[in-house]
């Protein structure tokens, strides 16, 4: 019972931080496509522009106390702010509780941090900002040097990543005389590489592009989408390098054990 309480108390500061980075994510997703800094001004309602008070930006909370609207104009406020602090905090939550201490944690907190930027981003406004892949990149490969992958699976799962997906596009831009994927999709790619390594990178790529087929099918099927049909990749990029980085290495191992 004594050992209960510390790690049930650990875990739950590690779901508070999550929730407090998540506000911080929020901002983020809002303001870095519009090209505004994410530091200055503080935080204010998007509808009436008023500055928020401190109580009003406490994490999942302040959404349920105000029920979801500004306190001064009363429009509605996005559920995706209390949708990402909860996702955040429980991400937190579970990497403690998985990881533990160590450098192995922090590369997977910031990884998935900026997965999840990318993919409500890529959702709404079919954009990968460079602000997060390009210093994505960078970090992920420093934090090779002291954890998983090491750096030469690092600096592998990056040309693999932005190589395969690169040789792709030109591929289909050839054939087609028209993009099928983005840069963005190719610099996300390196960037997951650089966290990952390049086996757990084709593995991304590989359930991106499952769970974007499938997705797309349905659209086509329920006629709410076409063969021209823009789905936004990254997302899917986004959900495949979060299994990955997670249930993948078992997934390999398994797989590997068939053959």
């Amino acid at each position: 019972m004594i050992d209960i309480v510390p790690a049930a108390l650990s875990t739950a500061i590690a779901a508070a931080l999550g929730a407090i980075i998540g506000s911080f994510l929020n901002v983020c997703i809002y303001r870095l496509p519009r090209a505004k800094s994410i530091a200055w001004p503080a935080s204010a309602c998007p509808h009436c522009d008023r500055g928020l008070s401190w109580y009003e930006n406490i994490p999942i909370v302040s959404f349920l106390a105000l029920r979801g609207r500004c306190r001064t104009c009363r429009a509605s406020i996005g559920i995706r702010y209390p949708i990402v602090e909860a996702v955040t905090a429980a991400m937190f939550a579970l990497a403690w509780w998985y990881y533990g201490p160590g450098v192995l944690l922090v590369s997977r907190l910031i990884l998935g941090c900026a997965l999840i930027v990318l993919f409500a981003i890529d959702l709404e406004h079919h954009l990968l900002p460079n602000a997060i892949t390009i210093p994505g990149v960078v970090v992920g490969f420093v934090l090779s040097f002291f954890t998983e992958p090491g750096w030469i699976g690092s600096l592998i799962g990056m040309l693999v990543g932005g190589g395969v997906l690169f040789a792709i596009a030109e591929a289909y831009y050839r054939a087609r005389h028209e993009e099928g994927l983005g840069m963005g999709d190719v610099k996300m790619l390196a960037m997951v590489g650089a966290f990952i390594g390049w086996k757990l990178t084709l593995l991304t790529l590989m359930m991106a592009s499952l769970s974007g087929t499938v997705i797309g099918l349905a659209l086509i099927v329920s006629k709410r989408g076409g063969m021209k049909y823009a789905l936004p990749f990254g997302t899917f990029l986004a959900l495949g390098a979060a299994l990955a980085a997670t249930v993948g290495p078992a997934m390999l191992d398994w797989y590997l054990g068939l053959l």
